[in-house]
């Protein structure tokens, strides 16, 4: 799915939408849940790129449907893998997933990428900024590209309507509404969840 001439959701991951950016650098952000990644490639390739075309891949948070593939696409593209310092232990497994995700991790097991970098102090990868926004995860992010921001499990579109995910999946709900009203200082155009279809921020508005 087209956002804009830079920005595409894979529809290969629909339901937990992976993105991709085509800027200097090609960026993936989020791999889908496990057992997406061969379709994920077979996408790319109907895009006209190539494994090796991708040079990073950004997770947003440790959640399964975020992070299933990201050993494999590692390997397959040879890219570089970031994620937030306080995600990476989760998704090492060193650390165990709050509540029922520690669960879904022991019936969905997914593997290790091999290298993982925590994002840099700037915040920058290329022209993407990574902003903080705990709650949904200690660790989760989001992204900012231009007039597109990408919100993760931030928030999810309902039936046209913005709303936090659903509070038994969140690791404190508080602290994700600070996240939420945080979003106020950043312009963009267009809201990305993985959880629903991208839509215009200006149509509307954010129910927490």
């Amino acid at each position: 799915m087209k956002i804009n001439s830079k920005v595409y959701a894979l529809d290969s991951t629909k339901g937990n939408y992976a993105y991709i950016i085509q800027d200097e650098e090609i960026v993936l952000i989020d791999t889908g849940r496990p057992g997406q990644g061969k379709n994920i490639l077979k996408e790319l390739k109907s895009m006209g790129i190539k494994p090796e075309d991708i040079k990073h891949i950004l997770i947003t948070h440790y959640d399964i449907d975020h992070v299933g593939n990201v050993a494999l696409l590692e390997a397959a593209t040879n890219a570089t893998i970031w994620a937030s310092e306080e995600e990476i232990p989760y998704i090492l497994g060193d650390k165990s997933r709050h509540g029922i995700k520690k669960y879904f991790s022991y019936i969905m097991r997914v593997k290790k990428p091999e290298n993982i970098k925590s994002y840099p102090e700037n915040q920058k990868i290329g022209e993407i900024e990574i902003i903080p926004t705990p709650g949904h995860t200690p660790g989760h992010v989001c992204m900012l590209y231009e007039d597109v921001l990408f919100v993760g499990d931030l928030v999810r579109n309902s039936k046209g309507q913005i709303k936090p995910m659903r509070t038994m999946i969140n690791w404190d709900e508080n602290v994700l509404k600070e996240s939420i009203k945080k979003m106020d200082n950043y312009s963009f155009n267009w809201v990305c969840p993985a959880h629903g279809e991208p839509i215009m921020r200006n149509n509307v508005r954010i129910d927490i």
